[in-house]
């Protein structure tokens, strides 16, 4: 390898910040620059941009700052202790400091390839020659130009959809600063365009017809389902002209309260075809939640189906739905349509509770209308969808997105974040109660024309196994999950992985929340034969599609790290002042500049928008996350800074868990926070005074959990109720949760200055009830 050291000399590790020995290392190894003579190869797809020229001098544009430093600076941090590149599918990653490298054949073939056998200052000794400088000017020349020429960049990708109309003059218009009025974000204002009609019928009309969408596959073993892209079509016509016919109009909220059948994205898309506005709620949610999103969105209809099963248990989810309709009619919204499918596997039709003229059967009237149906077209900022998050306040949040920005933006980053080509089958395991099951089981894949696998069951169910033997069965290819899962799994054993086969699994992927790097050393030793690039994707409800990823075959991972901004994002790290922080730093991750995919308001609510999102620091989103960027550029989110608790990938107030647990009759106040937890990244840890004279029983802590399930979902249970004579204040009332979040994590030593809380003694009847 070291005589190969005069054919890989320029370093282009990626560094958003120039520290200034960088400028030194530069110079020294300038001079022998020269020697690279390398075509450049054809740019993937119209936003390839012209090729980049070495730069002439080392005046780094702010915005544009990583892009500069990885086409020509070393990264100036000096030889690196303890350091293993590794290339996929040769060694293990073992150390928390290894570099990952994809292979030789995966980057050839990458859309976006990778410099790996280009020098990396100071590790180019371990890598193998002959990769050309110009392959890694792909990435360069893509985000160098979507962020000095973002109309053109989105606009040329944007071309590539099917528009009624084209847009206006002005690709987009923002103000992301408060200080300058509303916040308001516009892509592709006055283009006229449908994203079924982008989804299914362009797919058809390229050829597409009888190319498998959507593999279905049950809770039970040996039970599945298949529909092409011509069969979905005509599926989703047939619901979509049902809605009209009762009186669905362009603009109106569908509410969608369905487990993962084919009937979920079927009725996304019919929505969407018609133009009305579907805001789908996890089935995992209670009547109380559910009732609260109807009576924000007034619905013109609820689809829902009578029950569900996940592994060996039924949900009769039309009871919940039920329930809720009456919470809603209190509170002053009435739903005349609960159209409802009869999911035979789980409940029968006699066993469902009906309500005469309110409740339908899908499957007496939906396959009566016509299997085509005519598209409405729609603005691009016509409304697409509304979902719910969470917030640091108890009223979750209504994200709006609209059509032709996130259309844009979830196909491309689908496209490139894994790499996507016509043969791949992919399977992401989230829900579509969830943004990535709108982004990344529906809209992303389905606007590439992909063949999708849908389950509906329980990934450990009826054995550990089971992702795998799904894995095998439909020849999966890109495989998507969380955290939260890869943990389980790992805890399992890799017995239960490597009695499959696994064989066509070519990229995986990580969503929800960071990935630490020991699950994501097993993910990919064991799950991927240490051959498949994880794309460590990081992203929002709120941002519509991946912000920060790596792109397999671009560049070399490091377990636990998002790596690079997509192209067109500005992620900049700011401190409490809102000053943005240059190198090597840890603070505030927010956003300059929009992106297509952007949320445009929190519905019914913009002054909460504003005052959430972009008061706390003007001029920039603010993401609520705090990051690190490290030496080398890359950047590892290092969890919520508000008072949000992220339990497997799912964001939840610790406002919302606090108001439900106080709604107990013997509860007179709770405090809430996150604690590490082994298997769900953080678990929801719940300090609890009781009402005077009422005594701590096992009987009241399981009282307490079912309160909290029965007004959030099962998702928001505390892990753990501390009971608490009281709880740690200042002289002003304020909770001091630092002082309980050391507690919860038994960080006993670590609990700093308690002589300005009400009631000092307090901190030690807490630790004295630890364990009880």
């Amino acid at each position: 390898m070291l005589s190969n050291c005069n054919r890989i000399i320029i370093s282009i590790f990626p560094l958003p910040v120039l520290p200034q020995p960088a400028l030194v290392g530069f110079q020294r190894y300038k001079k022998v620059k020269a020697h690279h003579h390398h075509h450049h190869p054809a740019s993937p797809g119209p936003v390839g941009g012209r090729s980049m020229a070495s730069p002439k001098n080392l005046t780094t544009n702010n915005h544009l700052r990583h892009v500069e430093s990885m086409a020509s600076l070393p990264s100036g941090a000096g030889k690196i202790s303890h350091l293993n590149a590794v290339i996929l599918g040769e060694a293990l990653a073992s150390e928390e400091d290894d570099l990952v490298f994809p292979s030789h054949d995966f980057s050839r073939q990458a859309l976006i390839p990778s410099p790996q056998k280009v020098s990396f200052f100071p590790f180019f000794f371990l890598l193998p020659p002959s990769i050309s400088l110009s392959l890694w000017n792909t990435y360069l020349e893509m985000y160098k130009r979507s962020i000095e020429d973002p109309a053109g960049f989105w606009s040329d990708i944007a071309s590539q959809f099917y528009w009624k109309q084209r847009w206006q003059d002005h690709v987009y218009s923002e103000n992301l600063d408060v200080r300058n009025g509303n916040v308001k974000i516009e892509w592709f204002k006055g283009g006229i365009t449908n994203i079924c009609y982008n989804c299914l019928d362009r797919n058809i009309e390229a050829g597409l017809a009888d190319k498998i969408a959507l593999y279905w596959e049950a809770n039970e073993p040996g039970i599945d389902a298949s529909l092409t892209y011509s069969q979905l079509l005509q599926r989703v016509c047939q619901l979509a002209n049902y809605l009209k016919a009762i009186g669905v109009k362009k603009g109106d909220a569908v509410i969608v309260y369905l487990p993962m059948l084919l009937e979920l994205p079927i009725t996304m898309l019919a929505c969407a075809r018609i133009g009305a506005v579907h805001s789908v709620v996890f089935a995992g949610f209670s009547s109380e939640s559910l009732a609260q999103r109807i009576v924000d969105c007034k619905p013109k209809a609820v689809i829902t189906c009578n029950a569900v099963k996940r592994g060996p248990k039924t949900i009769n989810l039309k009871d919940i739905v039920d329930a809720a309709l009456v919470e809603s009619a209190k509170d002053g919204v009435s739903v005349d349509v609960c159209l409802t499918y009869e999911n035979q596997l789980a409940m029968k039709r006699q066993d469902t509770k009906w309500q005469e003229g309110r409740d339908i059967w899908w499957e007496d009237v939906v396959p009566k209308y016509p299997t085509t149906c005519d598209v409405v077209w729609v603005d691009a900022e016509d409304p697409l969808f509304l979902l719910y998050t969470s917030g640091s306040t108890g009223k979750p949040k209504g994200v709006l997105h609209t059509t032709g920005g996130y259309m844009v933006y979830t196909a491309t980053t689908f496209k490139y974040a894994f790499d996507y080509k016509p043969n791949d089958v992919y399977w992401c395991t989230a829900d579509c109660g969830w943004i990535t099951g709108h982004s990344y089981v529906t809209y992303g894949p389905m606007l590439n024309g992909a063949k999708i696998v849908l389950f509906e069951g329980a990934p450990n169910y009826p054995h550990p196994g089971r992702c795998w033997d799904i894995v095998d069965k439909y020849k999966v290819t890109i495989f998507y999950t969380a955290p939260t899962l890869v943990r389980s799994l790992m805890r399992d054993g890799d017995e239960h992985v490597k009695r499959f086969s696994r064989k066509s699994l070519r990229v995986l992927g990580s969503v929800g929340e960071p990935i630490n790097p020991s699950a994501w050393r097993w993910f990919f030793n064991v799950v991927g034969d240490s051959r498949c690039p994880i794309s460590d994707t990081w992203w929002q409800t709120e941002t519509g599609g991946f912000m920060i990823t790596p792109l397999p075959g671009a560049w070399p991972q490091k377990p636990g790290s998002a790596t690079f901004p997509f192209f067109g994002v500005q992620p900049v790290i700011v401190d409490e002042k809102g000053v943005e922080i240059e190198g090597e730093c840890s603070g505030y991750l927010c956003v300059k500049s929009s992106w297509p995919g952007a949320f445009r308001t929190l519905y019914g609510d913009h002054e909460r928008y504003e005052t959430t999102y972009f008061k706390p620091f003007p001029g920039y989103y603010f993401t609520g996350d705090g990051c690190s960027r490290d030496k080398d550029g890359y950047h590892w989110l290092t969890g919520r800074v508000d008072d949000v608790i992220n339990v497997s990938g799912h964001r939840i107030g610790t406002a919302e868990v606090e108001s439900a647990l106080v709604s107990h009759p013997q509860c007179a106040e709770a405090a809430v926070v996150g604690v590490e937890h082994e298997i769900k990244g953080q678990g929801i840890y719940a300090f609890v005074t009781l009402v005077e004279g009422v005594s701590y029983s096992e009987e009241l802590r399981k009282s307490l959990i079912l309160t909290v399930r029965n007004q959030i979902g099962a998702f928001a249970a505390p892990d753990k109720i501390h009971w608490a004579p009281g709880l740690p204040k200042t002289r002003s009332g304020k909770i001091m949760r630092r002082i309980l979040r050391k507690i919860a994590s038994r960080q006993l030593d670590e609990l700093g200055d308690t002589s300005t809380l009400a009631e000092p003694g307090v901190v030690d009847q807490l630790i004295a009830l630890a364990d009880c």
